[in-house]
């Protein structure tokens, strides 16, 4: 059983294809399957039943995945910590953001890790908080910016920030006047409200407030962007929650008008990352380094 064999199941199963596995894996189809064929030969098991449209696991394929993603997980961790051992400042840190928020506290955070380690190689993959938490608990990231609750319950994580929750209304609403004035989440009712997609965390503690405040919202409008959200609110297409360090005021000469809501609801956003997993030397300075500027983000 050769290591290259392990990775190749492990595609295979994830792609259920042969053609998509063998791009992922850069050779061609026929050597995969050659590969997959020998190796199940070997182990005296059928791992995959083949058909004209599909490929899926047998069972013997599923325990055999897994043990092989265990093999290749422990392989990894073992290299990074034997980097660390070596103190080696060479190396590759994958950090996962979510959409709404990176673009706002990242650039205060890499640049002043990039300065402490220029020699360590940062990738940034901005994604969903759903597929966040899927990439992370699989090792895809080593640490992500998300927001409580997870809903991955292999992932372990670190609180950083505690931000305030605001409403966002239109300049000509009836509430705008009432900039000091705490807003009631069960007087907006009726309103229309503009939510961000789902799949986005944030959607979901938007939609928690409004069931917490005793109706369903009234949704007008979705957007896989929190600037779109505002923007729809700053042309007076509805309402919406928005974090408070995302608030933006100026949207063509128009602009959202931003309100306290009773109860200074919160949102707490983390550094998340595998349980059990080894946190290499750049994955804990990166955390120390965000640390260190979130004051900075809700002042």
């Amino acid at each position: 059983m050769e290591f290259r064999q392990l990775q190749y199941a492990i595609q295979i199963a994830a792609e259920r294809n042969f053609s998509r596995a063998a791009e992922k894996l850069h050779i061609a189809q026929p050597s995969l399957s050659q590969q997959l064929s020998k190796l199940e030969k070997e182990l005296g098991v059928l791992l995959f039943k083949r058909s004209t449209n599909s490929v899926e696991m047998t069972h013997a394929g599923s325990v055999f995945v897994s043990k092989a993603q265990a093999i290749i997980d422990m392989t990894e961790q073992l290299r990074k910590e034997m980097e660390d051992m070596a103190d080696l400042r060479k190396g590759r840190l994958v950090v996962g953001s979510l959409q709404i928020t990176g673009s706002h506290v990242l650039p205060n955070v890499l640049p002043a890790f990039r300065a402490a380690y220029p020699e360590i190689e940062i990738v940034l993959i901005e994604e969903t908080t759903k597929r966040l938490e899927e990439l992370t608990a699989s090792g895809e990231t080593d640490v992500s910016l998300l927001s409580l609750p997870l809903q991955e319950p292999a992932l372990d994580y670190q609180p950083i920030i505690e931000e305030e929750i605001c409403l966002a209304v239109p300049p000509d609403h009836p509430l705008a006047s009432l900039t000091k004035k705490a807003v009631p989440l069960g007087s907006l009712r009726q309103e229309p409200f503009i939510l961000l997609k789902k799949g986005q965390g944030f959607r979901a503690i938007a939609h928690k407030l409004c069931l917490e405040a005793g109706f369903e919202p009234n949704v007008v409008f979705e957007s896989g962007n929190i600037d779109t959200v505002q923007a729809l609110v700053a042309a007076g297409m509805g309402i919406a929650f928005v974090p408070r360090m995302i608030a933006r005021s100026d949207w063509h000469g128009r602009s959202p008008v931003f309100l306290p809501l009773e109860g200074r609801p919160t949102r707490t956003l983390v550094i998340a990352y595998r349980k059990g997993r080894y946190l290499t030397n750049a994955a804990e300075a990166f955390i120390k380094t965000f640390m260190s500027y979130a004051k900075s983000f809700t002042e």
